[in-house]
């Protein structure tokens, strides 16, 4: 049981681990400026952002492309700004949207 109950562990610490990862990705990006997980702030929170697109399976490309090229209209007036792939690489972004979906 004692050797179960660590493989367990483990297996529960590997699992966090992609998100622990994409969440610092999502904070080394600074998007904690304008969301965070629970609360509105400049832009939608993140975890009404997850249950907006919970049923779409084009969500991930969808927010990618929104990520990248910017926009409004969805979530109020105020404008999301483009953000470069010098700011954040398309496999962090990639990362961070799939952890924002999860939540």
């Amino acid at each position: 049981m004692k050797k179960l109950s660590m493989l367990s562990f483990a297996a529960v610490c590997l699992s966090a681990a992609p998100l622990q990862a994409s969440e610092a990705i999502v904070k080394k990006a600074r998007c904690v400026a304008c969301h965070v997980v629970d609360a509105k702030r400049v832009g939608p929170a993140y975890r009404d952002v997850a249950a907006k697109y919970r049923n779409d399976p084009k969500a991930p490309g969808k927010l990618f492309e929104k990520v990248r090229k910017g926009g409004s209209g969805n979530w109020g007036e105020v404008p999301m700004i483009p953000h470069d792939p010098d700011k954040i690489s398309d496999d962090d972004l990639k990362a961070a949207i799939q952890w924002i979906l999860s939540l």
